[in-house]
């Protein structure tokens, strides 16, 4: 981790801080990203098929329970020192803001207040037919039993299905979520991206963005995925070890 020190340098003169983050992130709390293989009935199954509009109208009762065992899995997880180390920064005096590819909870339950879910989130299900967002019981988010699939739950307003409110592939990001993203980034000091792929657009074009409007970005990755750019720098390493150690580094209150 070569630049860790100029890091540390920009983090520590920045007033506005803007944490990019993706599956990497959550992977250390234990939540499976898209690359995991699968066990148990849903081994079977390829994720890429199942977070589809077309699979939810093909069978819906599948669909449905592929985001119900998701979201349980998210329920059993508990924030890592990644996920701390953002939150604490917040209290520190630095203006942070989270822009997160993650449909899980994680940076809400680790304290985190400024949160911009890109993909949606997994505990706000939605209307597949008017889009309403719907509050649902305990009892009707439980996992059924092993391989035993049911019906989602109906829309009290239209008696349309519900679905994961979450952004499946060929869809479009929630315009409110992207802009208010943009602007958070073409604002800040310092963009510090943690465990994205660099893959999946638009959101890969984030660290670009940043660039242009003049901030440093720092990537925190277990494989280099830097651009090479002067005002860039690449700290290769698990997110709560790098995270951790810039944290401890710093000259902002620790924890």
């Amino acid at each position: 981790m070569s630049d860790i020190e100029p890091a540390i340098s920009a983090l520590n003169a920045a007033r506005k801080v803007v944490f990019f983050t993706g599956a990497g992130i959550s992977a250390e709390s234990g939540i499976s990203t898209f690359r995991d293989k699968l066990t148990g009935f849903w081994e079977r199954h390829d994720p890429l098929k199942l977070e589809t509009a077309a699979a939810f109208k093909d069978n819906p009762a599948l669909v449905w329970g592929w985001y119900l065992w998701r979201r349980s899995q998210v329920a059993k997880a508990v924030p890592n020192a990644a996920h701390k180390m953002i939150s604490h920064l917040a209290t520190t005096g630095l203006e942070v803001t989270v822009v997160t590819q993650n449909i899980d909870d994680l940076h809400e339950r680790a304290g985190c207040v400024d949160v911009i879910h890109l993909h949606g989130a997994l505990d706000k299900p939605i209307c597949f037919a008017c889009k309403r967002p719907v509050i649902l019981t305990t009892e009707q988010l439980e996992v059924s039993a092993e391989g035993e699939l049911i019906e989602p739950p109906r829309c009290l307003k239209c008696n349309g299905r519900l679905r994961p409110g979450i952004v499946w592939f060929g869809e479009d990001l929630p315009p409110g979520a992207w802009k208010a993203a943009v602007l958070s980034i073409k604002t800040c000091d310092v963009l510090v991206s943690v465990g994205t792929s660099g893959i999946v657009m638009p959101a890969a074009d984030i660290p670009e963005i940043a660039l242009a409007a003049g901030a440093t970005v720092i990537h925190v990755n277990l494989v280099d995925v830097s651009l090479g750019e002067p005002n860039e720098m690449m700290l290769v390493g698990s997110a709560a070890h790098v995270l951790s150690k810039i944290l401890h580094a710093m000259e902002r209150p620790r924890y």
